[in-house]
């Protein structure tokens, strides 16, 4: 026996399905987004061999790996000061018009931007805060310690 389809709204329609009774709904979380990336622009800035100087730029957050893989590099085991020129041609990811950072790049910056990198370096991937407020256990008077290490890559 054959069944013929029924019309919508015909003789012998089925009727609806009684709609499930629904939960109230409820506002979303707003979802959390991390920010990787952060823009900086450099006290005096990078001049290139053109003559170009380059003083805006991007650093991302740091990852375990990115202070690792500089521990193996010939030139931080030879001089560990070397460390931070590494690891910040990593974490760089833009400085002016340059098609490409690498630690070639930032040992060839000015020492007042190198440093203002590690500072910022240090300022990003702490969450913005090295310092912790303690109290002393002798005297009960409140001071701050300072939590990071003392070059980057020390934590």
């Amino acid at each position: 026996m054959r069944r013929s389809a029924v019309r919508a709204g015909g003789v012998g329609a089925p009727l609806a399905p009684e709609a499930a009774p629904q939960a109230p709904q409820q506002p979303e979380a707003p979802v959390e987004v991390l920010r990787t990336e952060f823009p900086f622009q450099l006290p005096r800035g990078y001049v290139d061999e053109q003559g170009t100087v380059h003083r805006d730029g991007v650093m991302r957050l740091s990852t375990a790996r990115d202070e690792l893989i500089p521990l193996r590099d010939v030139r931080v085991q030879e001089n560990p000061a070397f460390l931070s020129v590494v690891l910040l041609g990593r974490v760089i990811t833009r400085l002016g018009t340059l098609p490409l950072v690498h630690d070639g790049i930032v040992e060839n910056m000015f020492a007042s931007d190198l440093a203002f990198l590690q500072d910022f370096y240090r300022q990003i991937n702490a969450e913005g805060h090295t310092r912790a407020a303690v109290n002393c256990p002798h005297c009960s008077e409140p001071f701050e310690v300072e939590l990071g290490g003392s070059r980057l890559g020390e934590s």
